[in-house]
């Protein structure tokens, strides 16, 4: 079964940075595209950048010029770089594939934005 292990969350004033880190318990890691979920309270779970095995990445638009994922292969782990954080990036953050996530979830990485 795979396991998530999300970190790099915390407090950050507007404008701001964070970088996340997330774990994978998977040997074959570097054969899937893996994204980054948030999760803000009172809302649904959503998609805001996937990164495949050749290292394309996509964003969602609000989060388009301020965010960066990248991934290392060698430590089965995916970063997400997050400047200029505004308030609206408050929530919990997850990873999981980005096609057909497992599903089970790593417990999330809080990321708070706030002066």
């Amino acid at each position: 079964q795979v396991q998530f292990v999300e970190s790099g969350g915390g407090l950050a004033q507007p404008g701001g940075s964070l970088r996340l880190s997330c774990v994978v318990s998977r040997s074959i890691f570097r054969f899937y595209a893996w994204a980054w979920y948030r999760q803000a309270p009172g809302k649904q779970r959503e998609m805001v950048a996937t990164i495949t095995s050749t290292r394309d990445t996509t964003y969602v638009d609000a989060v388009k010029g301020r965010f960066t994922a990248s991934r290392d292969n060698a430590r089965n782990t995916v970063y997400l770089q997050m400047n200029d954080l505004k308030p609206e990036d408050t929530a919990v953050y997850y990873c999981n594939k980005a096609d057909n996530p497992f599903p089970s979830w790593g417990q999330g990485t809080q990321v708070t934005v706030s002066s």
